[in-house]
């Protein structure tokens, strides 16, 4: 009887385990640890694309600045030179006359006098003109204005004995100081012969080859010499732009946002308009160029390779990004803010100027931060306007010719000489910090300007 009984017991002892398992307690058990494992996935996930996207953006940060740490030095060379007195014998008594004739002497002259005397032994033709490439063609200028800003030294016995100037060097001879070219390499694979190579050694022996900061990176415009081109022509380009796309698609795309949203009527027209706002933002940035360049300079004559043009063109794009952004704010504020205003007896609207608008003021500035931070950083409807122009005077006003800092990442990128390489990844990281620090005006101002309710 005992065998009979224990086949028994344990088929029971399995059916009351079957049954606990299948009582609401255990399901609702099963349930939540299987929502706790999905809850847990979910939150490793978000935290693993957060992080591969910081880890991303710091190694494009690394790369930039990497390339671009050497960008903001530039190398100088020293020169002996003797002031030429017969180029200074006969100067006008008239300050402006006396000016004049300073700036007009041949100063390149006085410059390969001085690299001959500084190595005698480049006697041959083709010496010479390796020897003349160590410094930039600028130099006859920086030489002119140290002249200029000192003309005392045009005074004997100062004439009569050399002095020594700092100059710039050929981007060549930057490239080989900064370690990018590699004399190990056959000459016929190098920019720089072995006889120049030795030439900057002999000036580094000297102690008369050095590696500066590059103001002129800040301070000077586009130059097709790479150790002369600068970022200020661009950036001022960029500025004006973006000051005439603030001044025109703020105002509108604030005032089309709160009419569409707050008093506009509900029918057919106005759904139109809604969608084509919606697929105007959706329109790739070309299409707006092309419109610039077939109706602001063809049809209306504007000029070409202007701010003015620009900016307009940029406004247009950034619309309806600002509208929607901007409706979704308005939208955001609660019926009882409304309701509250009507109810003392404020108009329409004195409702939405004095109560709504100021509230969701935060929020269309995030909308006017994504929209002008797109417009900062477009390439494509500044070529199509023509605005892709080498450009070398810096620009006074949305008027005059200039070109912007995207527009001049591009050509530089597209240029063949190493030098450029590093202004390419500069530029870069100069357009990124305006972006940082316009994005970081506009948070402080709209974290202070944030109503909690």
């Amino acid at each position: 009887m005992s065998g009979l009984r224990a086949p028994s017991a344990a088929r029971a002892g399995a059916d009351a385990v079957k049954a606990n398992r299948s009582s609401p307690e255990s399901l609702i058990r099963k349930s939540l640890r299987a929502r706790y494992r999905r809850e847990r996935r979910f939150y490793q996930t978000g935290v693993a694309a957060i992080a591969m996207g910081v880890l991303f953006l710091l190694w494009l940060l690394g790369v930039s600045a990497h390339q671009a740490s050497s960008a903001f030095f530039q190398t100088y060379i020293a020169l002996d030179i003797q002031l030429d007195a017969t180029q200074f014998a006969s100067l006008p008594l008239a300050a402006d006359e006396r000016r004049q004739a300073i700036a007009d002497a041949n100063y390149n002259k006085m410059i390969k006098a001085s690299l001959r005397a500084t190595f005698p032994a480049a006697s041959s033709r083709q010496d010479k003109r390796r020897l003349y490439q160590l410094v930039s063609d600028s130099a006859e200028y920086m030489l002119r204005d140290a002249v200029l800003r000192n003309p005392d030294l045009l005074k004997p016995p100062s004439v009569q004995a050399p002095r020594r100037f700092w100059v710039l060097a050929d981007d060549e001879v930057d490239m080989f100081m900064k370690g990018y070219i590699d004399r190990a390499q056959p000459e016929a694979n190098r920019r720089l012969s072995d006889q120049s190579i030795a030439w900057i050694e002999h000036l580094r022996a000297q102690q008369r080859i050095e590696k500066r900061f590059n103001r002129p990176f800040f301070t000077a415009g586009d130059s097709r010499d790479a150790e002369q081109s600068g970022i200020l022509a661009a950036t001022l380009g960029s500025f004006f732009t973006l000051a005439v796309t603030m001044l025109l698609a703020l105002p509108v795309g604030i005032a089309a946002a709160v009419y569409l949203q707050e008093f506009a009527p509900k029918n057919k027209l106005v759904d139109v308009v809604e969608v084509n706002i919606n697929n105007l933002a959706a329109v790739p940035s070309i299409i707006f160029g092309l419109l610039g360049l077939a109706v602001l300079i063809n049809f209306f004559g504007l000029p070409r390779s202007v701010p003015l043009v620009g900016g307009i063109v940029l406004a247009l794009m950034t619309l309806p990004t600002i509208i929607i952004s901007s409706r979704a704010a308005l939208a955001a504020v609660p019926p009882r803010i409304r309701q509250a205003a009507l109810g003392v007896g404020a108009s329409g609207v004195q409702t939405v100027v004095h109560h709504v608008l100021p509230l969701a003021l935060p929020g269309i500035l995030t909308g006017a931060i994504i929209g002008l931070a797109r417009a900062l950083g477009e390439t494509a409807p500044l070529l199509a306007i023509g605005m892709v122009a080498f450009i070398v005077d810096v620009p006074s006003a949305p008027t005059d010719p200039a070109t912007a800092l995207p527009v001049q990442i591009y050509l530089w990128a597209d240029s063949p000489e190493r030098a450029f390489v590093e202004r390419t990844s500069a530029a870069i990281l100069v357009l990124l910090a305006l972006l940082a620090v316009i994005n970081g005006l506009v948070a402080v101002f709209r974290n202070k300007m944030e109503t909690r309710w």
